[in-house]
This record gives C-alpha cells, structure tokens and sequence, in this order.
C-alpha cells in the first residue's frame, strides 16, 4: 500500500470540524488491518519484554543479589519512555509516523542488547533506561497511527486488536521467562540474559515487516522540538522517584531526601514555565489542557496507571515469593486475567462501535479495578488459587474496559492536527503513573516488609520447637546469611525460602503478605479516587461517527 492507496482532506490549521481542520487518513477495512499488522509487530515486542521481564524479576534480581533494588529495573525504563513518548508526537508530526517509529524500534533492541549483557541490578536498570527510549516510542506511536486512520467511535472495535497483542504477550511472556530464567546457562550465557537477547532478532523481524506495510500518507507539521522542556522534566521526575525508592533507607526527612525534594519540585516549576513559553510547539501543550475531555483523560490515565502498573508488579511477586511458584508457574496463573482483559475489550469496542457511547463501560472498568485491588487486599499465605483468580478476573475485566475508554476520551474532542502532541501526552501520564505505582508500591512494600517479618521472627523464636528447627544445619546456613547479628534482615535474596522448612520459612511468608495486604490497600484507595472522578466528572457523551 502506497500513498495513494488512502486520500487525505483538509488542511493543518482551524478548529476541528472546520473547513481548515486537517482531518484523519480515510483507508478501508482491509488497509487499516494491513497497517494494524505491522503496528501489531512493533507493540509485541515492547508488550512482550515487559510480562517476560515481570515474570522473571524475581530471578533476575536473586542472580544480581538485588532484590529490595528490583524496582529500578522497572522504574528506570517507565522513567525515560515517559520521558520521550511527548518527544515522539513531536517528532511524528514532523518526519513522519513510520521513520520515527523505526528508530523507536532500533533503540529498543539496542537496549535490549545492552540488557543481555548487563553485570549488577543497577548496571541492568541503566540499560533498561536505553531499552525504554524506544519503548515509549513503540506504544504511544502505535495509539497515534490508530488515532489518525479511524474515527473515535471505530476506535474501539480496531483497539480490540491491540488488546489481543497484550493477551498473547501475556501468555506467550510467562513461558519464555520461565524457560529461560530457569535454566542455568544457554550457551554458556546465563539463562535469564536471552530474556533481553531474544529481542534482537524479533526487532529485525518487527523492521522488515513494518517497511512493507505501514504506508500511510503524511503531511507534515511544522513544530520545533521542546528540549528545554524535556531537560526540565527529567530534572522534575528523576529526583522524585529517586525518592520513592530510596525513602525508606535514607528517612522520608533525611538531608538528602529533602535536597531532592527540592530539585523535583524547581524542576517541575521550571517544565511548567517553558512549557507555557514554547507554546505550540511545547512538550505538553497547554492549550490541550483547556479540552475538558483531554484533561479529565490524561487525570484518569495517572491515577489508573498507578494501580495498573504496582498490580501487575506485586502479583507475580505474590504467586512466586508467598505461593513459591516458578515463574513459568506464575504466569501462566495469571491466565484468568488474560481472558478476561480480552473477551471485555473485544465487547466494549464493539459496543462503543455500535452505540457511541462510552462513559458506562469506562465507570463498570474502573469499578472492576477496584474490587480487583480489595480481593488482593485480603490475600492470605493460605488463600486458595481460586480466590486469587477471582481477583485477576476482576482486574482483567476492569482493564479491558477502562483503558480504552480512557484513550478515546482523551482522543475525542482533540483537533486532527494535535493527535500525535496528545496521544502521546496522554501516553505520558499514564507511564507517569505507572512509575509513581511501581517505585511507591515496591518502596511501601519493602519498607513494611523488613520489620513485619523481624516481629514474626522474634515471637515464633518464643515456641521451643521453631528454635529448634531453627537450629537444624539445613536452616541454621540459609538464615544466617539473612538475619544480621544486630536483628536486622537482608532481604536482597530470597532464594533460601525455597530451601528453609516450610515452618521456618513461616514467618518471612507471613512479614511478605502483610506487607502487600497494605500496599494493595493502598492500590484500592487510588482506584476509588478515579472512580469517583469517573462517576462525577467524566461527561456521558456520543462519539463522532466521522
């Protein structure tokens, strides 16, 4: 397909609707699924990384010795794809979607080789950083191209095929994390690295694939690229989320906490002065942000993606380090969330197709999210497989139906001409959120979880026959190199629960679980929060057919 396989109308400029509004890329069905298939490819391989990296974490972070540290991991590349996706918009008006989202692809596999190679946790969460340049590009250009070929209310019936990216990858993830984390060496390299390795030779593919479909008619746009805002903004970010990590070492109130405090918020005080200078051709464009849709989309975005993003990190922790399932296990658990995200995104679009209505599935989403969060909240060492599931069912359900809504909110009073500023915009703060749920909920998690389990210890040392199990060679060697001499714990490891008697290992289980009964406590909040904006704010309008 070719550029003259789809005609455009209109011209950049002018208000939406009007005769100057640069309107999207007419194409038929069966080009719009020509070009789906290549977007398809290039989202399957970010999708992909990250179930295989989520369900292989714990290993990695064991074989690093940097478990309590296994946030950077995901922070660092949340960190700078958030970053760059406003970059990315940008960068599409002006070169064009398909070059742009090739270079995304690139850097992504250059990242991905760096991973491979990668010789501490922290070391492994700089290369994330790279990995995370083209990531943020993958996800938030496809969304664009979605947006500039199909009208809001078809939107959703052609996000279906998206959300079957995601449920395959989160089959497929699972099993190629576990087969490779569980194996020691392949190759003579260390099983865990082909995670990151085997993104080299998909990326080739994902090249080759999108050079011959994604043909689609550009006109550019003249806008002059923000680096002043994206300096200030990682200047803003950076130190804050440096917080949620380190918080509960240094003290929320230490000397250097503070220092950051500071810097975060002078730079978010300085991205929000240069944003206001540069205008139209701002990171973010203030002027989005006077579209009650837009702004209520890219709310809803951050807070849904502050519960979204520490679920799916805490749960596979749950099912591996509480249930001691493998990691090929514990993904292939988490299949009742898969089926159920896609069997509910398939109907809402249909249904968004038909009706043009959206509000009712995006409140029913965000509601299924939360009593998702509140069974998890009530999780116990002892609660059976089936509870857990009832759990990812609601989460699955709750995902389905409100990140799309949320996207074609956001997308649809927007002018054509701003599509690819916005979609990535709101891309931007659904990855803020995501990062501020993982380095929070994993900061929270950590924090809790040392002196829950200390307290465990200490009364389960009062009962005779613990001590003595305790005291037994097989446990006496695995605690010793957890429990300090002064009562404190090392938990940067936790392969010695596999090893330790399963009463022994009792208390530890127990200081976990409390700890993640109150994160998700505190997940529940945060999704009541954007219920309630849900409910009360979010209009109950019709899309455009057009």
């Amino acid at each position: 397909m070719t550029s003259s396989d789809a005609t455009a109308h209109g011209t950049a400029g002018g208000p939406p609707g009007g005769p100057a509004h640069r309107s999207r890329v007419r194409l038929t069905h069966r080009q719009i699924v020509s070009v789906l298939s290549g977007l398809m490819l290039g989202m399957f391989l970010a999708a992909l990384d990250q179930m295989v990296v989520s369900s292989a974490l714990r290993t990695i972070a064991d074989d690093l010795r940097g478990l309590t540290a296994q946030a950077w991991v995901t922070t660092a590349y949340l960190v700078t794809g958030t970053i760059a996706t406003p970059l990315y918009g940008k960068l599409s008006d002006i070169h064009g979607r398909r070059p742009v989202y090739l270079a995304a692809i690139v850097l992504f596999a250059a990242g991905s080789l760096l991973c491979g190679f990668a010789g501490s946790i922290h070391q492994l969460a700089a290369f994330r950083a790279v990995q995370g340049l083209g990531g943020g590009g993958l996800m938030s250009l496809a969304m664009t191209i979605i947006a500039d070929i199909t009208s809001p209310r078809e939107r959703g019936r052609y996000q279906g095929y998206i959300t079957a990216v995601f449920a395959g990858s989160s089959v497929i993830g699972p099993l190629v994390g576990g087969v490779f984390a569980e194996r020691a060496t392949l190759l003579g390299i260390d099983g865990w690295r082909w995670i990151f390795l085997v993104n080299v030779p998909l990326a080739a593919l994902a090249v080759v694939v999108i050079l011959r479909v994604l043909h689609i008619p550009h006109q550019p746009v003249r806008h002059r690229l923000d680096y002043g805002g994206a300096a200030a903004l990682a200047i803003g970010a950076v130190p804050l989320l440096i917080i949620a990590e380190q918080g509960r070492s240094w003290g929320w109130s230490s000397g250097r906490a503070l220092l950051l405090y500071a810097v975060g918020v002078a730079g978010l005080a300085a991205f929000v002065l240069v944003e206001r200078r540069m205008g139209d051709a701002a990171l973010l464009p203030i002027r989005l942000f006077r579209i009650r849709a837009f702004r209520l989309g890219a709310l809803l975005h951050f807070v849904v993606g502050i519960g979204m993003f520490g679920a799916m990190l805490l749960l596979p922790l749950h099912l591996q380090l509480v249930r001691g399932m493998t990691p090929m296990a514990a993904g292939l658990a988490t299949l009742p969330t898969v089926v159920a995200n896609v069997t509910v995104t398939l109907v809402v679009g249909r249904l968004m197709s038909r009706t043009g209505k959206f509000k009712v599935h995006l409140v029913a989403g965000i509601g299924s999210l939360t009593a998702a969060m509140a069974v998890f909240a009530t999780l116990r060492v002892d609660s059976p497989l089936w509870y857990v599931g009832v759990g990812m069912v609601f989460m699955g359900a709750g995902l389905g139906a409100a990140m799309q809504t949320i996207t074609t909110l956001a997308q649809s009073d927007v002018p054509q001409r701003d599509m690819g500023a916005a979609t990535a915009s709101v891309n931007f703060f659904r990855s803020n959120g995501g990062t501020v749920g993982t380095a929070a909920f994993l900061s929270i998690l950590f924090s809790l979880a040392g002196p829950r389990i200390g307290e465990l210890l200490t009364a389960a040392r009062e009962d005779p026959s613990f001590r003595r199990l305790a005291e037994e060679p097989a446990n006496a060697g695995p605690l010793a190199d957890v429990v300090r001499p002064g009562g404190g714990l090392d938990l940067e490891d936790s392969a010695f629960l596999r090893t330790i008697d399963a009463r022994v290992a009792q208390p530890f289980l127990e200081g976990y679980v409390s700890a993640m009964q109150t994160v998700f406590l505190t997940g529940t909040a945060v999704a009541l929060l954007a219920l309630v904006i849900a409910v009360w704010r979010v209009p109950d309008t019709t899309l455009s057919a057009d």
